[in-house]
């Protein structure tokens, strides 16, 4: 071997990167899986806190969902305004830029004097943490077709465990040191894994010409008016993600009140019930791959509806919190890999913009999962907030039901 080739090797084995043709290395499926978690958690810390930020802030009990909504109404912003540009620039550049923006408002999230302020940061932190679906998009295009539900289940697991994990350490730093600890903790992790990512990826940019940014952005439009696939799986996205936030951002305020009166940390340990999420996501990309997505997306559906019987008897059993967060958490995060698997796979050169898109679904019906259970908590108490989180089940199944039907009826006639 000559020299000049001595040095690209070693060069080769500091920046981790390749084409979509080879398999891809483990210990980048795992970075991706981490950073993607780490950057996504960031969306779900106020959850446990709501009651306290409401204290702070002299927030009142039926608006305390307008901190999650802001956040999600800017999460969805950034998906429809940043993440198609991982179709058009380096998306090492872009991940790293985007971490920075992320970490500055975790910032001003921290230090905020005042209601405005702390909502204008968590719009910041949502616009910004879409930098998760830079990350998924760029790791489905680096695997290779056989390889490619196994890869977004395992990133995707990475998400589900960060969602899980920041409730748990929200609640947990704000027991020891406030709940600003819990934002200004985040800023400096999230500028560490910034620099990490930055030093050892090499991703390239994305596989469109250069074309004026407003028409990227419109195309994201156009790809889902075209491909009816993306449509029913954002339409599915939307109900599913309506029926998780209607759990997750008002569960804090039962759980605060007697006969439980628990504290951040116990409120947040909640989250690791849902660790089933995680085994979940990896499953269902392996089902995926095996053309079992339609199967999967029944099952966890009806998983989905069932999970509100025992969540309805929260406030007389903490086992029954348990065991309906485990099917719900299970069932959501099931159909939701398998909704990225099938939607990649329409149009892989696209990616990003899919994966953007599809998303918007997704923090539309977590904003208006957030918003609607606070004002029925507020209105009927946790009976309204199970009622409503029922309906949003239940409509995603019969979606999925009409539309498989529809499906078979259009294969029957051809």
């Amino acid at each position: 071997m000559t020299r000049g080739n001595q040095a690209s090797t070693r060069a080769g084995e500091r920046t981790i990167g390749m084409g979509p043709a080879s398999a891809l290395p483990r210990r980048l499926i795992l970075l991706f899986a981490v950073a993607c978690g780490g950057a996504v958690a960031n969306v779900y810390f106020a959850q446990p806190l709501l009651v306290t930020l409401g204290q702070q802030f002299s927030l009142s009990p039926a608006t305390l969902g307008a901190i999650v909504t802001v956040t999600q109404l800017g999460y969805g912003l950034g998906l429809f305004l940043l993440v198609p540009l991982g179709d058009l620039l380096d998306r090492r550049r872009l991940i790293t830029v985007q971490l920075a923006l992320l970490g500055a408002a975790l910032l001003a999230v921290g230090l905020a004097p005042g209601a405005a302020v702390l909502l204008a940061g968590m719009c910041g932190v949502g616009l910004s943490a879409v930098v998760t679906q830079t990350m998924v998009a760029a790791a489905a295009s680096l695997a290779g077709p056989a390889q490619q539900g196994r890869v977004v289940g395992v990133v995707t697991g990475g998400v589900i465990t960060g969602i899980l994990l920041a409730r748990t350490v929200s609640g947990l730093l704000a027991d020891l040191a406030g709940w600003r600890s819990v934002y200004l903790a985040s800023a400096v992790l999230t500028a560490a894994v910034a620099v990490a990512l930055h030093r050892v990826l090499r991703i390239g940019g994305g596989t469109m010409q250069r074309v004026p940014y407003w028409r990227l952005v419109c195309s994201t439009v156009t790809l889902f008016a075209r491909e009816p696939l993306l449509r029913v799986r954002g339409l599915l996205a939307f109900l599913l993600f309506a029926a998780f936030s209607t759990l997750w951002s008002s569960l804090a305020q039962p759980l605060s009140e007697p006969p439980w009166s628990l504290s951040h940390t116990a409120i947040g340990a909640f989250g690791l019930a849902g660790a089933a999420g995680a085994l979940a996501a990896g499953a269902a990309g392996r089902w995926s791959d095996r053309g079992l997505a339609q199967r999967t997306t029944g099952i966890g559906l009806g998983l989905l509806a069932v999970s509100w019987v025992p969540l309805a008897f929260t406030q007389q059993s903490l086992w029954a919190l348990g065991v309906g967060a485990v099917l719900l958490d299970f069932a959501v995060q099931a159909v939701h890999v398998t909704n990225q698997t099938l939607i990649y796979a329409v149009r892989p050169d696209s990616g990003s913009r899919i994966i953007g898109g599809y998303m918007i679904f997704y923090s539309a019906g977590s904003a208006l999962g957030a918003i609607g259970s606070s004002l029925l908590y507020a209105a009927a108490g946790w009976a309204g907030v199970c009622a409503l989180g029922a309906g949003f089940s239940c409509a995603a199944l019969a979606l999925w039901a009409a539309t498989r039907s529809a499906g078979r009826s259009r294969a029957a006639t051809r």
